[in-house]
């Protein structure tokens, strides 16, 4: 059973934006070369700008008794240590100056909170994992909630 689930999908914002560079390209194309030619650019466009927000907005964070998800990466819970919610310039932070190379990241530009959640095992090359979530306080709780007993 899970206890926190989210897709960190893109936001309607750029799905409209998206729609107008749609749009306004098919004009463009479209006035000087012909309407064939517009639908043609424009549903080239709007495949890979479909594609990239799918692909982009795919990822997904999930906490189970067993298991912490974010992205692509997949961590036992037993290895993870303090789950600490960011939020505001804690965030911008986190992400920018105070960001350890080595950490892993899952980070989406329109997400404003994260969960800074350490790992403690001694193979992981990682010290933490930095986590975008729009519900940083649920994730952190979801993580610190039925916890294994750390070492």
């Amino acid at each position: 059973m899970e206890h926190y689930r989210e897709r960190l999908s893109v936001p309607v914002r750029w799905w409209i934006i998206a729609a107008a560079l749609v749009v306004t390209l098919y004009v463009i194309i479209a006035v000087p070369a012909g309407v064939g030619a517009g639908i043609a650019v424009a549903g080239i466009a709007a495949a890979l700008l479909i594609t990239l927000f799918i692909r982009y907005g795919g990822a997904v964070v999930a906490v189970d008794s067993e298991k912490l998800r974010a992205g692509r990466a997949v961590i036992e819970r037993e290895y993870l240590g303090k789950a600490e919610p960011l939020t505001g310039e804690a965030v911008r932070t986190a992400f920018g100056r105070d960001c350890d190379p080595a950490a892993y990241l899952v980070l989406r530009s329109y997400v404003r909170g994260a969960v800074r959640v350490g790992i403690t095992d001694p193979q992981d090359p990682a010290p933490y994992w930095l986590i975008a979530t729009r519900n940083p306080e649920r994730l952190a709780a979801a993580l610190t909630a039925d916890s294994v007993a750390r070492s």
